[in-house]
């Protein structure tokens, strides 16, 4: 077994509000991965799933096909950006803004890496107790908006990326334009991947209309439709690319429905839009 917490021993998580949703997350993506034909290789997060005690159906609804395969294809989608920036910055810091229960770091690994998870303080407390420690790998507790994290970073000259995975919506238009822009201008030749929700999907959020069964989906106070991406570039002037992420390819109709999305109107509208931004070295 490769968590800490033992067979006889669940964990409890005490998680309300935005904290919680990192469950609905570790949800999908275990329920993916214990498929024999799963598009992400996690056991890891099937392990964090069965070491907690909570009500995951119950709260959450039964498994879907499609969030599952969708959450599979998300962490790979940010599993593979980052593997593609430490493949030409080998010993570069990995920044990871409230990752939750991600396992991206023993994912992606090159044995090289710094690993810096930053986590609310419940959540941080949840992944200390629950998952390995690391010499390379530490959780900072604290907020993303909190911008002291950024002088974590020991050597900014070996490389930096950034990961927001499932976070930014949360945040406010002015906490995500500040974070680009700090992180922009304190690391020079890094990068920085983020997903972002379409303003009807935010809306619905702020009327406390959308749900997991159970589960209210917090308020999103930020949202950006992928075709307005460009617009990123105001947040500072050392922010010289943004691009696309498109999903790979998954499993059956749904798995090419999902790295089609972006062409298919519908499913654009209501689809997280993935971007990789590159700053000036």
């Amino acid at each position: 077994m490769t968590i800490t917490a033992q067979a006889d021993e669940k964990v409890r998580p005490e998680l309300d509000g935005v904290p919680e949703t990192l469950l609905w997350t570790l949800y999908n993506r275990a329920c993916e991965a214990r498929r024999p034909d799963s598009v992400l290789h996690d056991p890891m997060a099937v392990e964090l799933l069965d070491a907690l005690d909570y009500p995951f159906e119950e709260r959450l609804g039964a498994p879907s096909a499609l969030f599952s395969q969708v959450q599979g294809l998300r962490s790979l989608t940010y599993d593979r950006a980052v593997q593609r920036y430490i493949g030409q910055n080998p010993e570069a810091t990995v920044i990871a803004l409230g990752e939750g229960l991600e396992t991206s770091f023993w994912r992606v690994d090159n044995g090289r890496l710094k690993w810096l998870s930053v986590e609310l303080p419940e959540g941080a407390e949840l992944r200390s107790r629950l998952l390995p420690a690391h010499s390379r790998a530490r959780v900072l507790p604290g907020s993303a908006t909190d911008l002291r994290w950024l002088d974590e970073v020991a050597d900014p000259s070996k490389g930096v990326i950034v990961t927001a995975q499932g976070l930014m919506m949360y945040l406010r238009p002015g906490e995500v334009r500040s974070i680009l822009a700090a992180c922009a201008e304190r690391f020079p030749g890094g990068a920085m991947v983020l997903d972002s929700m379409p303003p009807w999907v935010t809306r619905l959020t702020r009327k406390g209309v959308v749900r997991m069964k159970n589960l209210p989906v917090p308020a999103m106070n930020w949202s950006m439709a992928g075709e307005r991406r460009e617009l990123l570039r105001t947040a500072h002037p050392a922010i010289t690319e943004v691009h696309a992420l498109t999903m790979p390819p998954g499993r059956g109709l749904r798995g090419s429905l999902i790295h089609h999305q972006h062409r298919i109107p519908v499913f654009r509208s209501i689809s997280p839009a993935v971007t990789q931004l590159g700053f000036a070295g």
